[in-house]
């Protein structure tokens, strides 16, 4: 009995093209390797994690675990500032607090007693008897700014990419992956699910270990020096409410000076078909409260708010590697509020996945933590 033989259109497709999604088409068309990209909103969309001007970077991470995948962070960014011919981080140092000490280690990072908080970052005013890290690295991605590089680059570099073509179901055999859109049939011999928020509807076997969030975040008018280095810098404040994340100030190439901004890493489990409303007067007056306690004198009149969706795991790691049953599937996903910083990290790492290279320093975000093999 004669078979078909089924040829196939790239040797990868991503469906889910924000940073982490082209990050890694602009990985793998670098490397040569052909690569399809679809996305079921415009570019630039704010319906999922990766839109918005700035994000933080830190090597400041709860266990040695992470530091490997940092380094590689770091000189990811660094990559793309050498091709694209502009840095997309400000660095402004960074100091992460907690009630209790030893939470959060990394190269470079220096321990802060409480008595030492005021010197360490005179414009943060950090709750009485916190320990901290502070870390000189960290800093501010221009995070915009990044996203539009990496999918002007992966062009460039034989990308295709296409927007507004939805992913309507897939399934994989022996010889590739085929995956149906809204408008035809794609054949490759891998597919990459960077997702986010709509992971576990593509993933079911992943639904259960995945909640979405809603986030809200605020950012106070520019122009201000209490919120800018050296005296205000990368900051969080560990919370039994939830985490205090903040972003100085910093004026970024081509779009101007962002203010500083504030957001808590808590929020309502949120269903992403569902549409994310504006932030309303209380989430908003509760985060300028929060913006005047921790750094005092900042004017929060004029302050705007947004709203996005966090993909979380209970382990606050990343899902990041093959479905078990399906070697040919990799996922790229649930990034816990903290991924962006990662994204050329994460791009490499794809790109190693879909190219059989060994990368047991992903293993801690291996799916066989919640998909059964």
């Amino acid at each position: 009995m004669r078979t078909t033989q089924l040829t196939h259109d790239a040797s990868v497709l991503i469906v889910g093209l924000g940073i982490h999604g082209t990050a890694a088409a602009l990985e793998l068309a670098s490397r040569g390797i052909s690569v399809i990209g679809i996305e079921r909103f415009d570019a630039g969309h704010a319906f999922g994690s990766s839109h918005g001007a700035t994000r933080m970077t830190r090597r400041a991470y709860p266990s040695e675990a992470w530091n490997s995948l940092v380094e590689r962070a770091f000189a990811g960014w660094d990559r793309w500032a050498e091709r694209a011919g502009r840095s997309f981080i400000s660095v402004t140092g960074g100091l992460y607090a907690a009630a209790e000490p030893g939470r959060l280690q990394g190269p470079g990072c220096v321990a802060v007693a409480p008595g030492q908080m005021a010197t360490a970052m005179p414009g943060l005013r950090a709750p009485d008897g916190y320990f901290a890290v502070a870390d000189p690295a960290a800093g501010v991605v221009a995070a915009s700014a990044a996203l539009d590089f990496a999918r002007t680059a992966a062009r460039a570099a034989g990308a295709s990419l296409s927007y507004g073509e939805a992913m309507t179901r897939w399934s994989a055999d022996d010889g590739g992956v085929t995956v149906e859109t809204t408008s035809r049939t794609i054949r490759v011999g891998r597919l990459v699910l960077a997702t986010g928020p709509w992971t576990g509807a593509v993933v079911p076997q992943l639904a259960g270990a995945l909640e979405v969030w809603r986030i809200v975040t605020l950012t106070a008018t520019p122009g201000q020096a209490v919120a800018q280095s050296p005296s205000l810098g990368t900051f969080s404040i560990d919370r039994a409410e939830g985490l205090v994340f903040g972003i100085p100030e910093v004026a970024i190439d081509g779009i101007g000076t962002i203010g500083l901004k504030i957001g808590v890493d808590a929020g309502p489990v949120w269903d992403p078909n569902v549409p994310n409303p504006p932030p309303t007067i209380a989430e908003t007056a509760e985060l300028a409260r929060l913006m005047r306690d921790l750094v005092p004198g900042i004017d929060t009149a004029g302050s705007e708010a947004a709203a996005c969706l966090y993909t979380m795991t209970p382990d606050r790691r990343f899902v990041v590697g093959a479905l078990p049953d399906k070697p040919r599937v990799i996922v790229a996903t649930a990034c816990s509020g903290h991924g962006f910083k990662f994204g050329p990290a994460v791009g490499e790492a794809i790109a190693d996945l879909c190219g059989g290279v060994d990368r047991p320093d992903l293993d801690m975000f291996a799916l066989d933590r919640f998909v059964a093999q």
